[in-house]
């Protein structure tokens, strides 16, 4: 992505994918300043308890986004600028919600995952749009944040994520993703750290 075409490019929609606790809190988050949000779980109940803790959430913060709620993540994702999954930060669970958002999203769509074991670089080279692939480490309710950045990733893809942050108030920096080939690693030692 060059400067010019940056410019151009905006998040202003996001889907996220998990309705658990940690995927609940960055929707409401992401809402409350401004974003169009569709928050995605397979399971109902997640997506119920997200409706009643969300209604108290945006009257104590008066937020000015949208909220709606979606059981696929094909509607997840049909209008997202910005995918970020919350499932479970192991190998078969991120290469498979890779490749549905991978298949289901726009191309514009910027894809994030945050992982404290995987690598990116890996990750994106599963998909057909790795310079658009991003990992993320860090407290994403609270900040700060860490964008690792592949082998592939674009620059301008790199700030606008960066920008992304600092939109819902987290302080946010680019770091490289680590040279070992961690899905090699996690798949030799069952995710477990050498």
């Amino acid at each position: 992505m060059s400067t010019e075409t940056q410019s151009a490019f905006r998040i202003g929609s996001v889907a996220v994918i998990g309705a658990g606790p940690a995927g609940r809190a960055f929707a409401f988050r992401c809402a409350a300043a401004g974003f169009a949000v569709v928050l995605e779980d397979v399971m109902p109940s997640n997506l119920r308890r997200a409706q009643d803790e969300y209604a108290e959430y945006a009257g104590s913060v008066g937020a000015v986004g949208s909220l709606r709620y979606a059981l696929t993540v094909e509607d997840a994702v049909r209008e997202a600028d910005l995918a970020i999954d919350f499932v479970p930060d192991e190998l078969e669970s991120k290469l498979e919600i890779f490749s549905l958002l991978d298949r289901m999203a726009p191309p514009r769509t910027v894809l994030c995952t945050p992982t404290m074991m995987l690598s990116i670089t890996d990750l994106a080279s599963c998909t057909y749009r790795a310079e658009r692939c991003v990992g993320l480490r860090g407290d994403l309710v609270g900040g700060p944040v860490e964008v690792v950045r592949s082998r592939f990733l674009d620059d301008g893809v790199a700030a606008v994520v960066v920008e992304f942050f600092g939109g819902i108030g987290l302080e946010a920096g680019v770091v490289e993703d680590a040279e070992e080939p961690m899905l090699v690693k996690n798949v030799l030692t069952g995710g477990s750290s050498l």
